[in-house]
């Protein structure tokens, strides 16, 4: 659509130009030429404007997309998969994330996630949005009011904390939960987003950072860091009363179907609006997150076929949101058929986790937060290093502007190494920070609901309502 714009109005320039002034001789045409280059000027920048309001109403819808996920989308995945008497409470976690960190955002996180800083964290430049207006910041994107990328990221920030919910669902304080999440925000996803995404940040691709870590859309920045804090809140807090001997299924898997749908569209704007322009890199990375995660739902399933006789439909839905937490470091760097076989592992991979290994190990990750995200964020952060393609996307070039190898089997291996520090640097700042939090939180106000709280379900005893009424029949 760009492209016929911009020759509509080059045909409108040209048809403008009276044709009196292409007949000037150069000793009598000074002012008709320079009507001409007024005119050109003139057409110039109504096509950088059109541009501009190309890819802002893109990111604009983009940003909403994102929103979607965290709810409606994830707010029914996760609310299906608990018991009746906690949909409420685990539903409403992910809405509170939605209104606390948008506050918290404007205040002061978006600035030490995006304005300078060192290395590791941004400064407080951009505190209170000073600055975060209609212009844009080429750093981050030159064809977009900085404002609307800061709302963009916006998005991350809230559905990023909101999955940490899935690993202690049933069994946290809300004000607990609410206190946590505040002080995780600034702790751990503020610095690990300045690091990958941030002006100077240690793992900054784009931008030349020490160890340049290929995440187009957050893996580590927030399907490893909230993967691996959801495993620490679950051991932490210990097992919900009853389990693993007291059954717990989901009360209804058919919100959790729709969740999930929800999640897998609004994907396209999480991944394909991370290129920040509406051009063919997101249409690329739209295409491999649309294959990885049904290459990931069909290998899921498979694998839950083989080892119990029936796909469930349980089974495909985690599968498909395994596989888009695999593609979504990778989406801008890779083919699709490379994001086929990057979503074929994945869903194996987190189907074993879920299956094998949280039962080997005995913790109760309630929703399998650690399972999908933070499994799954790691193996596509590493698969990303091997797969990564410069015809892609030719992020990294020599001193001559030309384009290097991105991944190892472009005969890049080095890069495989920079993913393995992106992920441990992840692991290590979400697993310390996370239990420092936890351990700090508990002290003051306490985490857990009380035994009696739990058994009559959190949305009476912390919202003082219920999910469904059940009226006897008159």
């Amino acid at each position: 659509m760009g492209k016929v714009l911009t020759v509509c109005l080059l045909l409108a320039a040209v048809c403008l130009i009276p044709l009196g002034a292409l007949a000037q001789t150069p000793s009598g045409g000074s002012s008709a030429t320079d009507a001409q280059a007024v005119r050109i000027a003139k057409l110039e920048q109504a096509v950088v404007d059109a541009r501009s309001s190309g890819d802002n109403a893109w990111m604009l819808m983009c940003s909403a997309l994102v929103l979607m996920m965290t709810g409606p989308g994830l707010a029914l995945f996760y609310g299906g998969l608990v018991r009746k008497k906690n949909v409420l409470a685990t539903m409403m976690q992910s809405f509170a994330m939605m209104a606390i960190v948008t506050l918290l955002w404007g205040l002061v996180a978006y600035s030490l996630a995006f304005s300078s800083g060192n290395s590791f964290i941004g400064g407080l430049h951009s505190i209170f949005l000073r600055g975060v207006g209609a212009q844009p910041d080429p750093d981050y994107a030159a064809t977009i009011p900085l404002q609307t990328f800061m709302i963009y990221q916006l998005m991350f920030a809230i559905i990023t904390p909101a999955l940490i919910t899935g690993a202690f669902a049933e069994r946290m304080k809300f004000s607990a939960m609410s206190v946590f999440m505040v002080l995780w925000s600034l702790l751990v996803y503020a610095p690990m987003a300045h690091m990958v995404w941030g002006k100077g940040g240690l793992l900054n691709a784009a931008l030349g950072g020490r160890f340049p870590t290929l995440d187009f859309a957050g893996g580590t920045v927030v399907h490893v860091t909230s993967g691996v804090s959801a495993l620490v809140c679950a051991l932490y807090l210990g097992h919900r009363i009853g389990y693993p001997k007291q059954p717990m299924p989901p009360h209804s898997v058919v919100l959790s179907f729709i969740g999930a749908c929800l999640l897998w569209v609004g994907w396209f704007g999480f991944n394909a609006g991370s290129a920040l322009t509406a051009g063919s890199l997101a249409t690329s990375a739209f295409v491999a997150t649309h294959f990885g995660a049904a290459a990931a739902t069909l290998s899921w399933s498979a694998a839950e076929w083989w080892r119990n006789g029936k796909p469930s439909a349980l089974g495909a839905i985690s599968g498909a949101v395994a596989g888009l937490v695999a593609i979504t470091p990778a989406a801008g760097f890779v083919s699709p058929m490379s994001a086929v076989a990057i979503g074929l592992i994945a869903g194996v991979a987190c189907y074993l986790m879920v299956a094998k290994v949280k039962m080997l190990f005995g913790y109760d990750d309630s929703l399998d937060a650690f399972g999908i995200h933070g499994a799954g964020g790691t193996l596509g952060a590493l698969l990303t290093g091997i797969f990564a393609s410069r015809a892609v996307n030719p992020i990294f070039k020599d001193a001559r502007g030309n384009t290097l190898a991105s991944g190892l089997l472009e005969g890049n291996a080095h890069q495989l190494l920079n993913q393995f520090v992106g992920v441990a640097i992840a692991w290590v700042l979400a697993a310390i920070g996370t239990l420092v939090i936890l351990k700090v939180v508990d002290l003051v106000i306490g985490l857990r609901v009380s035994e009696d709280h739990e058994m009559q379900g959190l949305d009476l005893s912390q919202h003082g309502e219920e999910g469904y009424y059940w009226e006897a029949p008159a």
